[in-house]
Protein backbone atom coordinates (compact mmCIF):
# COMPACT_ATOMS: atom_id res chain seq x y z
CA UNK A 1 0.00 0.00 0.00
CA UNK A 2 1.39 3.47 -1.05
CA UNK A 3 0.31 7.59 -0.48
CA UNK A 4 -1.15 8.81 -4.23
CA UNK A 5 -1.67 12.05 -4.90
CA UNK A 6 -4.72 12.21 -7.43
CA UNK A 7 -5.02 15.60 -9.11
CA UNK A 8 -7.85 16.74 -10.52
CA UNK A 9 -8.54 18.65 -13.64
CA UNK A 10 -10.92 21.78 -14.02
CA UNK A 11 -12.56 21.55 -10.72
CA UNK A 12 -14.17 24.31 -8.83
CA UNK A 13 -14.69 26.80 -12.11
CA UNK A 14 -18.08 27.52 -12.95
CA UNK A 15 -20.30 24.99 -12.45
CA UNK A 16 -17.77 22.08 -12.06
CA UNK A 17 -18.06 22.38 -8.44
CA UNK A 18 -16.78 19.89 -5.96
CA UNK A 19 -16.81 19.53 -2.32
CA UNK A 20 -13.85 18.46 -0.37
CA UNK A 21 -16.73 16.31 1.81
CA UNK A 22 -17.68 14.50 -1.29
CA UNK A 23 -14.60 13.80 -2.38
CA UNK A 24 -13.47 12.11 0.52
CA UNK A 25 -16.59 9.89 0.52
CA UNK A 26 -16.14 8.98 -3.11
CA UNK A 27 -12.56 7.82 -2.65
CA UNK A 28 -13.29 5.88 0.81
CA UNK A 29 -16.56 4.00 -1.06
CA UNK A 30 -13.87 3.09 -3.91
CA UNK A 31 -11.84 1.20 -0.90
CA UNK A 32 -8.80 4.25 -0.10
CA UNK A 33 -8.29 4.74 3.24
CA UNK A 34 -6.90 7.84 4.95
CA UNK A 35 -8.41 10.23 2.15
CA UNK A 36 -7.55 13.72 2.67
CA UNK A 37 -7.79 16.43 0.30
CA UNK A 38 -5.34 19.34 -0.37
CA UNK A 39 -6.86 22.90 -0.99
CA UNK A 40 -10.32 23.30 -3.26
CA UNK A 41 -7.98 22.71 -6.30
CA UNK A 42 -8.84 19.18 -6.95
CA UNK A 43 -5.71 17.66 -5.02
CA UNK A 44 -6.61 14.10 -3.08
CA UNK A 45 -3.87 12.33 -1.11
CA UNK A 46 -5.36 8.55 -0.14
CA UNK A 47 -3.28 5.54 0.70
CA UNK A 48 -4.05 2.31 -0.94
CA UNK A 49 -2.64 -0.43 -3.87
CA UNK A 50 -2.11 1.12 -7.10
CA UNK A 51 -5.00 3.34 -8.30
CA UNK A 52 -6.71 2.77 -11.90
CA UNK A 53 -7.44 6.36 -13.33
CA UNK A 54 -10.17 4.77 -15.42
CA UNK A 55 -11.98 3.85 -12.01
CA UNK A 56 -11.30 6.85 -10.35
CA UNK A 57 -12.92 9.02 -13.34
CA UNK A 58 -15.70 6.72 -13.62
CA UNK A 59 -16.58 7.38 -10.39
CA UNK A 60 -16.21 10.67 -9.76
CA UNK A 61 -18.68 11.34 -12.72
CA UNK A 62 -21.05 8.76 -11.63
CA UNK A 63 -21.02 11.25 -8.17
CA UNK A 64 -20.56 14.73 -9.62
CA UNK A 65 -22.68 14.10 -13.44
CA UNK A 66 -19.79 15.59 -14.81
CA UNK A 67 -16.20 13.98 -16.20
CA UNK A 68 -12.93 14.99 -14.32
CA UNK A 69 -9.99 14.17 -15.78
CA UNK A 70 -7.75 12.59 -12.85
CA UNK A 71 -3.63 12.29 -13.52
CA UNK A 72 -2.21 10.49 -10.96
CA UNK A 73 1.56 10.21 -8.65
CA UNK A 74 2.70 8.57 -5.99
CA UNK A 75 3.68 11.16 -2.88
CA UNK A 76 7.00 9.06 -3.33
CA UNK A 77 6.95 10.61 -7.12
CA UNK A 78 5.91 13.92 -6.15
CA UNK A 79 9.09 14.29 -3.38
CA UNK A 80 11.06 12.84 -5.77
CA UNK A 81 10.07 15.71 -7.94
CA UNK A 82 10.63 17.70 -5.21
CA UNK A 83 14.23 16.72 -4.56
CA UNK A 84 14.98 17.41 -7.84
CA UNK A 85 14.92 21.06 -7.56
CA UNK A 86 13.72 21.74 -11.23
CA UNK A 87 13.85 25.42 -10.55
CA UNK A 88 17.66 25.55 -9.22
CA UNK A 89 16.40 27.18 -6.02
CA UNK A 90 14.40 29.95 -7.22
CA UNK A 91 11.51 30.90 -4.89
CA UNK A 92 8.29 32.55 -5.63
CA UNK A 93 8.32 35.89 -5.03
CA UNK A 94 6.36 39.24 -5.84
CA UNK A 95 7.25 38.88 -9.95
CA UNK A 96 7.33 35.30 -10.17
CA UNK A 97 5.57 31.96 -10.01
CA UNK A 98 6.25 28.65 -10.51
CA UNK A 99 4.29 26.25 -12.24
CA UNK A 100 4.08 22.41 -12.78
CA UNK A 101 1.60 20.49 -15.67
CA UNK A 102 1.37 17.08 -14.71
CA UNK A 103 0.71 14.74 -17.87
CA UNK A 104 -1.35 11.57 -17.30
CA UNK A 105 1.50 9.65 -20.33
CA UNK A 106 4.91 10.39 -20.58
CA UNK A 107 4.46 12.81 -23.64
CA UNK A 108 5.54 16.39 -21.53
CA UNK A 109 8.88 15.83 -24.31
CA UNK A 110 6.90 16.50 -27.63
CA UNK A 111 6.60 19.98 -26.19
CA UNK A 112 8.95 22.17 -28.80
CA UNK A 113 11.75 23.85 -26.50
CA UNK A 114 13.08 26.42 -25.65
CA UNK A 115 9.26 27.52 -24.70
CA UNK A 116 8.30 30.94 -23.60
CA UNK A 117 7.88 34.27 -23.95
CA UNK A 118 10.27 36.50 -23.12
CA UNK A 119 8.93 38.62 -19.78
CA UNK A 120 5.57 36.48 -19.81
CA UNK A 121 6.85 32.92 -18.96
CA UNK A 122 9.87 30.22 -19.77
CA UNK A 123 9.68 26.48 -19.66
CA UNK A 124 12.79 25.78 -17.48
CA UNK A 125 12.68 21.72 -17.34
CA UNK A 126 10.69 18.99 -18.59
CA UNK A 127 10.52 14.97 -17.91
CA UNK A 128 8.81 12.58 -19.38
CA UNK A 129 5.44 13.95 -17.56
CA UNK A 130 5.87 17.49 -16.17
CA UNK A 131 6.75 20.64 -17.72
CA UNK A 132 8.44 23.20 -14.96
CA UNK A 133 7.62 26.86 -15.82
CA UNK A 134 8.25 30.51 -14.18
CA UNK A 135 4.92 33.16 -14.53
CA UNK A 136 6.20 36.39 -14.59
CA UNK A 137 4.03 39.24 -13.12
CA UNK A 138 2.71 41.56 -16.37
CA UNK A 139 1.99 44.72 -16.29
CA UNK A 140 -1.65 43.78 -15.78
CA UNK A 141 -0.91 42.24 -12.54
CA UNK A 142 -1.45 38.77 -14.26
CA UNK A 143 1.04 36.11 -14.13
CA UNK A 144 1.50 34.16 -17.10
CA UNK A 145 -0.91 34.11 -19.54
CA UNK A 146 1.16 32.87 -22.51
CA UNK A 147 1.43 30.04 -20.49
CA UNK A 148 -1.97 28.93 -22.30
CA UNK A 149 0.36 28.11 -25.41
CA UNK A 150 1.51 24.75 -23.29
CA UNK A 151 -2.18 23.68 -22.60
CA UNK A 152 -2.96 24.40 -26.23
CA UNK A 153 0.01 22.03 -27.22
CA UNK A 154 -1.10 19.33 -25.49
CA UNK A 155 -5.16 20.04 -25.84
CA UNK A 156 -7.70 18.35 -25.63
CA UNK A 157 -6.17 14.39 -27.12
CA UNK A 158 -4.16 13.97 -23.77
CA UNK A 159 -4.58 14.64 -19.77
CA UNK A 160 -2.88 17.43 -18.31
CA UNK A 161 -3.26 19.14 -14.97
CA UNK A 162 -1.29 22.35 -13.66
CA UNK A 163 -0.42 23.17 -10.03
CA UNK A 164 1.39 25.79 -8.67
CA UNK A 165 4.55 24.47 -6.88
CA UNK A 166 3.43 25.66 -3.40
CA UNK A 167 0.80 23.00 -4.38
CA UNK A 168 3.12 20.34 -4.98
CA UNK A 169 5.52 21.03 -2.00
CA UNK A 170 2.32 20.36 0.43
CA UNK A 171 1.41 17.11 -1.52
CA UNK A 172 5.06 15.91 -1.32
CA UNK A 173 5.02 16.96 2.37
Amino acid sequence: MSRHVALLRGVNLGKRQVKSAELIAVFEAMGFANVKTLLASGNVLFDGAAPERGKIETALQRHFGFEIGTVLRTQAQMRALVARDPFQGRLENTDTKLYVTFLAEPDARTLPMPCGIPGDFEVVELTEREVFMLAFRLPNGRFGLGMEQVGKHFGTKRLWTSRNFNTVLKAAA
